[in-house]
């Protein structure tokens, strides 16, 4: 089984994470942003990873540091979940409608950490979260994973529903490129012979 266990402590925000990639999608997630917590039960639900997350952050500031550091603990988790990538498809791409949005996302596990999140979402806000604060999400998750992460929206007009079908297609996306390839369980995918 895969896992990992990440503790993150800064003067902004202390994080305690634990991952499971074969898991069922049971989750446990306290980051002090419900909106954010909502987006991340949909993303494990959605990927069947498990995940226990509690984030003590600077709220009082804004979200900002709470969702970059929760992105780069999550990151760290499947990136050492992940190990030398032996065996995994290292592709993902899923393309989800959530009733009037529709979003791609395709992931590369390539070593090399870069999002392209495009997205055109209308409000600032979505409760207490800010919208401004789903790119930064993903490129830091990039960053510590070492993944290429692209999103292309091709619908949408409700802020909630875009970043929803964002969150959902992600955690597809991922199950998917970080699943064992049966044909290839014992090789690491890529002509290099690493992907660190």
């Amino acid at each position: 089984m895969r896992t990992a266990t990440i503790t993150r402590k800064t003067s902004e925000t202390a994080i305690q994470a634990t991952l499971v990639l074969e898991g069922t999608g049971k989750q446990e997630i306290s980051t002090g942003i419900g909106f954010f917590d909502h987006m991340l039960e949909l993303f494990c639900r959605h990927g069947r990873f498990d995940l226990q997350i509690v984030c003590e952050g600077d709220t009082y500031v804004d979200g900002h540091h709470t969702v970059e550091d929760v992105a780069i603990v999550l990151g760290r988790a499947f990136s050492e979940s992940l190990g030398n990538r032996t065996g995994i498809k290292r592709y993902g791409t899923v393309c989800l409608p959530m009733d009037e949005a529709l979003v791609l996302c395709g992931i590369d596990i390539s070593g090399r950490g870069i999002a392209m999140p495009e997205f055109s979402i209308p409000s600032q806000q979505v409760g207490e979260f800010a919208t401004e604060l789903v790119e930064e999400f993903f490129i830091a998750f990039a960053r510590e994973l070492g993944a290429a992460i692209h999103f292309q929206q091709f619908a949408g007009k409700n802020s909630h529903h875009i970043i929803e079908a964002g969150f959902k297609a992600f955690g597809r996306a991922l199950a998917e490129a970080v699943a064992i390839n049966e044909q290839a369980p014992n090789e690491i995918p890529s002509t290099k012979g690493t992907i660190l």
